[in-house]
């Protein structure tokens, strides 16, 4: 601004800084809420794989398919845990980062508080003193001009006036001379720190930047390892055979290597026929 004491443009670089650092603070809670997500959903992987049976009666290759399934949704629940840990660990990395830059930056903004002041004031002090040195003016014009009888009287007032103008002029004098120090000294530091908080700004983009750019790295190695660890149950499944499972479980539950043998007719009423003894014939004399 060309209002020397204005801060117009200093307010508006403070404010834009304050709102990269609370858009750093959105991405650094979004990332702690995304770790309590992440967490939550390996834990319940972690109960699910452990706690609910999923074909618990099979056998074999299949079983052996199924193990692996469940071992490896353990797995990929223990890497959304680890993965919540990343996140949390790269949260404390933002904030860090978020709280480094404002200690450095405090140092400047208190530095440029104290120009401001002193040159708000000096500025006050100059044209307070400029103002005292119109007023003698009209004032020492109409002594001058004031009627000859009161001359004698007048003239020594006259002196006192112009000693005082004077030194109110040379008052003025260096007063403007030490504000045009203080504003030569708020000007330097004034590109200091416009130049330290445009560092600053690249510094935070780019870590920004960077951090985002991180962050979806990790989502994507995230979903290869979780790719990895399904190829595992895939691999398993292509070793599962249907016909060893069926003779696996046939050597199991065998009960015996021969069948029962044919149920064969038998006719028991011929056979009691057949084993009923002949009476022996009557004697003679006993029949007569």
């Amino acid at each position: 601004s060309t209002d020397l004491t204005s801060t117009v443009g200093y307010d508006s670089i403070i404010q834009h800084l304050n709102d990269g650092r609370k858009n750093c603070k959105e991405f650094e809670d979004f990332l702690k809420e995304r770790a309590i997500i992440e967490e939550k959903y390996g834990k319940e992987l972690i109960n699910l794989s452990k706690k609910k049976p999923c074909g618990q009666t099979e056998l074999n290759t299949l079983k052996r398919s199924l193990d692996v399934f469940k071992q490896q949704v353990d797995n990929v629940g223990q890497g959304h845990i680890q993965l919540a840990q990343t996140l949390r660990e790269e949260a404390k990395k933002m904030e860090d980062f978020r709280e480094k830059q404002k200690l450095h930056r405090k140092k400047i903004e208190l530095i440029m508080e104290a120009i401001h002041k002193n040159r708000n004031l000096q500025y006050k002090k100059t044209m307070e003193v400029k103002q005292t040195c119109c007023c003698f003016l009209p004032w020492g014009a109409l002594l001058y001009l004031s009627s000859l009888s009161h001359f004698w009287q007048l003239f020594l007032k006259l002196a006192q006036t112009k000693s005082a103008l004077e030194d109110s002029d040379r008052s003025y004098q260096q007063s403007v001379t030490t504000l045009e120090k203080i504003r030569e000294e708020w000007q330097k530091e004034h590109i200091k720190a416009c130049e330290f908080f445009e560092t600053q700004e690249c510094e935070r983009i780019n870590y920004f930047r960077n951090a985002l750019w991180l962050h979806v790295n990790q989502l994507s190695q995230d979903c290869v390892q979780n790719d990895e660890k399904y190829e595992e149950i895939r691999k398993s499944l292509e070793m599962c055979s249907i016909e060893k499972d069926i003779d696996f479980y046939v050597n199991l539950r065998k009960t015996g290597s021969l069948a029962p043998a044919p149920v064969v007719y038998e006719n028991y009423y011929n056979a009691q026929r057949n084993a009923t003894p002949v009476r022996s014939p009557v004697p003679a004399a006993i029949s007569r």
